[in-house]
């Protein structure tokens, strides 16, 4: 099981969660990666713990002002990106050149989606992963895996269908181990949450809870 912890734009401490996440994997096992604002990459790359990017741009280099260019949270030291968060849509075609642009970056992808149907649209574009959030459950206290699990299950199954090779994690709520545990038995091989670390007081407690029925 994946654990990718979106710091989005939390007033929280970004190297104190890094630390923390880069802490857990090292003593469960299992593997955890931070998201931190662009600006953050680098100084989070830099305790160990694996990286992600929040969003990147379909362009390459370039007169591109203001774009978030996968070439650089690369260089940066990230080794993945989310891709069309709820919080950050970007029609189809952006999604396929965003896509492609974390590829020649070397970058791993996951694209977001609302619901199966989506997941089966965005899949086809080769992601390496994909994550199902309902928007009404993000950053509430219901995890997607128990408030709604059939779509978990049918997100699994609509990406399947697209492409076997292409794995699906569960997002939305996500905040316990219950929940991971939950999602997993529903097919998912990952899990993106937020507010469950990001906001948490001890965010190392946080962690340790959500790995502690791996």
């Amino acid at each position: 099981m994946f654990i990718l912890v979106n710091l989005k734009a939390y007033p929280c401490d970004p190297l104190e969660v890094a630390t923390a996440a880069h802490e857990v994997a090292e003593e469960s096992g299992v593997r955890i990666a931070v998201a931190p604002q662009a600006a953050d990459v680098r100084r989070v790359a830099d305790t160990g713990v694996e990286t992600w990017a929040q969003h990147v741009d379909p362009n390459g280099y370039g007169s591109h002002t203001g774009s978030t260019l996968a070439e650089a949270v690369a260089e940066a030291g990230a080794d993945g990106t989310l891709i069309n968060h709820s919080e950050k849509r970007l029609k189809l075609a952006d999604i396929d050149g965003s896509v492609q642009a974390a590829a020649r970056a070397g970058l791993e992808t996951c694209v977001c989606a609302n619901n199966p149907a989506q997941i089966g649209a965005v899949a086809a574009l080769g992601p390496d992963s994909v994550a199902v959030e309902p928007p009404e459950l993000i950053g509430g206290d219901d995890s997607v895996a128990t408030a709604d699990p059939d779509i978990v299950r049918d997100a699994v199954e609509a990406a399947a269908n697209v492409d076997e090779s292409v794995e699906v994690f569960c997002g939305a709520g996500i905040s316990s181990g219950d929940d991971v545990d939950a999602a997993g038995d529903l097919g998912a091989t990952g899990i993106l949450l937020a507010s469950g670390v990001a906001k948490a007081d001890d965010p190392r407690a946080a962690l340790e809870d959500l790995v502690e029925p791996l």
